[in-house]
C-alpha cells in the first residue's frame, strides 16, 4: 500500500480524523449517485404514472405574464364525491378539495379478523413490513423516494381493514403513488428482511402493554367473541419471530383481491384515480377467502394486578356499522357521556358523571363505550376509579343505563346527543384523515358514498324510543366484562 505523507500542521491524530473524514466523504458521494441512479430507473412490474402526471392538477394553469380582471373573479365550484364501482367489484372514491396536498388511501378488507389459528399476527407484521424491498423498489428506494418529495406513507390496521395511505403535494402524486402500487401489489416479503422485523414487533408490544385501555379492550373482544373480532391487533407472544415470508404472501395472495378494495383520493381527480385503479389495482379476481360471521358469547376477564387505578368495561352486543340501530346507539352513547366537551373539563353535564358523583366522592372517569362493526357490535360503559370506590363507580354508571332503558330521556337531552353527534361528525370531516377514512368505509360497506346532509338527516330521524330500546338491549342483552387493576372491590358480572 502506498504510503501517503501530510504535509499539515496538525497531530498525528487530528491527520487520522482528517483521512478518516475525507474516506467517510467519498463514500457519502458515491452512495449518492448510486441512489439517484436508481431513483431515475422505471420500477420493474409497474407501469410508469408519469404520463398521467400531468392531469393531476384540476386548476393547472399555463404561466402567465398579467393579471386581467376576469381571472381575479375566477371562483372555484364546490365538488361533489364520485364513486365508481369497477366490474372486478373495485371501489373508486374521489373528492377534489382544490388542496394543494393531495391524499390518497387505498382500503382492504384484511384486518385481523381474517387471520387464522395457524397465521395469527400476520396483520401486525404486514402493518411493519410496508416499506420493505417489493419487485419495483427496493426499501431504500421507497423510504428515499417518499422523503425526497416531501410525502408520507402509512399503514393502519382495524379488526377489519387494512388501510395504504399516502400524501404530498399534488404535482408529486404521481411519484408516490408508485411506491404505493408497490407496496400493495408486488411485495417480495424477502426471508431477511422480515426476521429483522421481530425487534420492531417486540418493540409495538412492549408500548402498547404500557396502556391499561389497550390491553383492556384487546381482553374485551377475546372475551366477547368466539371468532373473528377476537383475533388481537397484536402479534400474541408465541408468534412472535415465527411469522414467515410464506404465510405473509399467502395472506395477501388470499385477502388483496380487487373486490376487496377501495382506492379513495382527496385533492385529485376522479378519472385520473380511476385510470390508476383499472390499470394498476386490477391485480386479482374473486372476492378472496371469506370470512367467518364474528360470534358473540359473553363472559369475564378479571386481570388482577397492583394497578390503584382500576380500569373496568361492561357491554352486550351492540349493533351492526351502517344500521338505523347504529346510530341509535351512538345517540344514547352522547346522551350518557362519550367524554368531555371542554379541553380538561369535569364532564359534569353527562348523565353518566352526574349519577356517579352521587354515589362517591373519589375521583373518577367514566363513558359510554360503542364500537360497531360489519356483523356486530359492542356498546357499554367505561369507568376509570381508584380501587377502593370501584365497586361504587361501576354500580353508578350502570343505574344510569338502566334508567335511560325505563324511559328515563327527556326531550332535551334527545336534542343536546343530535347536535354533539352532529357537530361531532361535521367537524371531523373537515380533517382530511377522518375524511379519507369515512369515504373509504362506506365504500367499502356499501359501494357508495353518503353525502354529510344525509348522514345529518339520519341522525335527526332518530326518535326517543329507539334510543330507549338501545338501552334496554344493553340492560337484557347477555353482558362481557373485563377489569384490570387491584380488584378487591370489584363486582363479578353476576352481581351486576
Amino acid at each position: 500500500m502506498e504510503r501517503v505523507e501530510l504535509d499539515v500542521p496538525y497531530g498525528r491524530g487530528e491527520a487520522k480524523a482528517i483521512v478518516r473524514a475525507a474516506i467517510i466523504a467519498e463514500w457519502q458521494r458515491r452512495w449518492d449517485r448510486e441512489w439517484l441512479k436508481e431513483r431515475d430507473g422505471v420500477m420493474k412490474g409497474i407501469r410508469s404514472l408519469s404520463h398521467i402526471s400531468r392531469r393531476l392538477y384540476t386548476a393547472q394553469a399555463a404561466p402567465k405574464r398579467h393579471v386581467t380582471a376576469a381571472s381575479q373573479q375566477t371562483t372555484l365550484q364546490l365538488q361533489d364525491a364520485q364513486v365508481t364501482k369497477l366490474p372486478s367489484g373495485l371501489v373508486i372514491a374521489s373528492l377534489e378539495t382544490y388542496s394543494p396536498a393531495s391524499k390518497i388511501g387505498v382500503f382492504v378488507k384484511a384486518g385481523s379478523r381474517y387471520e387464522t389459528q395457524g397465521n395469527e399476527g400476520v396483520t401486525h407484521m404486514l402493518r411493519l413490513a410496508a416499506n420493505l424491498t417489493t419487485k419495483g423498489a427496493s426499501a431504500f428506494r421507497i423510504c428515499r423516494g417518499v422523503e425526497a418529495v416531501g410525502g408520507s406513507l402509512s399503514v393502519t390496521t382495524s379488526r377489519e381493514n387494512m388501510i395504504y395511505s399516502v400524501e404530498c403535494l399534488r404535482d408529486h402524486v404521481d411519484t408516490v403513488m408508485e411506491y404505493l402500487i408497490n407496496v400493495i401489489t408486488a411485495p417480495e416479503f424477502r426471508t431477511w428482511e422480515v426476521d429483522e422485523l421481530a425487534s420492531r414487533l417486540k418493540i409495538d408490544k412492549a408500548v402498547a402493554n404500557q396502556s391499561p385501555q389497550i390491553a383492556v379492550l384487546e381482553m374485551l373482544h377475546a372475551a366477547a367473541y368466539k371468532n373473528a373480532l377476537s383475533n388481537s391487533l397484536y402479534c400474541p407472544d408465541y408468534m412472535v419471530g415465527h411469522v414467515t415470508s410464506e404465510q405473509l404472501h399467502s395472506y395477501v395472495q388470499n385477502n388483496f383481491t380487487s373486490a376487496r378494495m377501495a382506492l379513495v383520493g382527496l385533492g385529485v381527480e376522479h378519472s385520473v384515480l380511476r385510470q390508476v385503479g383499472e390499470q394498476f389495482l386490477n391485480v386479482r379476481s374473486g372476492t378472496g377467502v371469506a370470512g367467518a360471521k364474528a360470534q358473540y358469547r359473553g363472559g369475564e376477564v378479571r386481570n388482577q394486578n397492583g394497578d390503584r387505578l382500576v380500569h373496568a368495561v361492561l357491554v352486550s352486543e351492540g349493533a351492526d356499522s351502517g344500521s338505523a340501530e347504529a346510530t341509535a346507539f351512538s345517540l344514547l352513547q352522547r346522551v350518557l357521556g362519550a367524554g368531555p366537551r371542554v379541553k380538561r373539563g369535569s364532564n359534569t353535564t353527562s348523565k353518566l358523571s352526574q349519577g356517579i358523583a352521587k354515589a362517591t366522592p373519589s375521583p373518577f372517569d367514566a363513558c359510554a363505550f360503542n364500537a360497531d362493526y360489519t356483523d356486530s357490535g359492542l356498546f357499554g360503559v367505561y369507568t376509570i376509579s381508584q380501587c377502593d370506590s370501584a365497586g361504587d363507580v361501576i354500580r353508578a354508571a350502570v343505574a344510569q343505563v338502566d334508567s335511560v332503558a325505563q324511559g328515563g330521556l327527556t326531550p332535551a337531552d334527545l336534542s343536546r346527543a343530535k347536535s354533539q353527534l352532529t357537530a361531532e361528525y361535521l367537524m371531523a370531516l373537515e380533517c382530511s384523515d377522518v375524511a379519507l377514512e369515512v369515504m373509504g368505509l362506506q365504500g367499502l360497506l356499501g359501494g357508495a358514498y353518503q353525502a354529510p346532509e344525509t348522514v345529518v338527516q339520519n341522525i335527526n330521524s332518530v326518535t326517543a324510543d329507539d334510543v330507549i330500546n338501545a338501552a334496554k338491549k344493553f340492560v337484557t342483552g347477555k353482558k362481557t366484562m373485563v377489569s384490570h387493576g387491584h380488584l378487591m372491590n370489584v363486582p363479578f358480572i353476576d352481581e351486576l
